[in-house]
């Protein structure tokens, strides 16, 4: 019997303590920004007890900018080619980072390799979502893969970022099955249907897991 229901392999937002105090969250994006502003909307219905602060962009074609502007949400532009390295662009990115006290990032579509400088600075606290079920898939062109290999299966994974790219410990996925009438962009949609729902749970689990560390190391003081 073919499979016809997504399902999340992850808790719902229901099911999760409120995240306090308040986290703080800072965005980067390279394109559409649909991921971008489904996590503001979590974060507006109080699903998710949290404040998107900032959205950085390394394009200023990014449609994530018009998002930002509709939602009241702060943006700067971090255009890649005025850096001579992603270690310098990466520098530039921690800075205003620092600057709006950002607790941890959202990768939402941000289609830049990030180099250690970023990641050792936000230490276990940059968060990416990825379009399949990972380990499966890593990298680019993800649904064109799951497409060529026939699988029946393929999904979403919200992960910590670490050096390998998609490699990070998982905090949430979905699957959502292929049919045999699918295409790239009637697979994409489906699959970016889930990834709407598991970012904002995902980025919950971790947050949970932060603030038992902060209060472990407070009382440890």
């Amino acid at each position: 019997m073919p499979i016809n229901e997504n399902f999340l392999l992850c808790p719902d937002m229901d099911s999760l303590p409120r995240i306090d105090p308040p986290l703080r969250i800072g965005v980067m994006a390279s394109g559409n920004g649909s991921n971008f502003e489904a996590l503001v909307e979590s974060t507006l219905s109080s699903s998710l007890n949290a404040k998107v602060e900032l959205l950085v962009v390394n394009n200023e074609c990014c449609f994530a900018i018009d998002r930002a502007k509709r939602l009241g949400i702060k943006y700067l532009l971090h255009d890649h080619r005025d850096y001579v390295s992603r270690h310098e662009l990466d520098k530039a990115l921690i800075q205003s980072f620092k600057e709006f006290e950002i607790e941890c990032i959202v990768m939402a579509g941000w289609m830049r390799v990030v180099t250690p400088t970023l990641i050792n600075s936000f230490n276990n606290r940059i968060i990416n979502i990825h379009p399949s079920i990972l380990p499966s898939f890593p990298g680019l062109n993800a649904i064109d893969k799951a497409l060529a290999f026939g699988v029946k299966v393929t999904g979403c994974t919200v992960h910590i970022v670490s050096a390998e790219v998609d490699s990070g410990p998982i905090l949430a996925q979905a699957v959502v099955p292929i049919f045999e009438h699918d295409n790239k962009q009637s697979l994409r949609r489906r699959i970016q249907e889930q990834e709407h729902k598991i970012l904002p749970i995902g980025v919950a689990v971790a947050a949970e897991r932060w603030r038992l560390e902060d209060l472990s190391r407070d009382n440890m003081c």
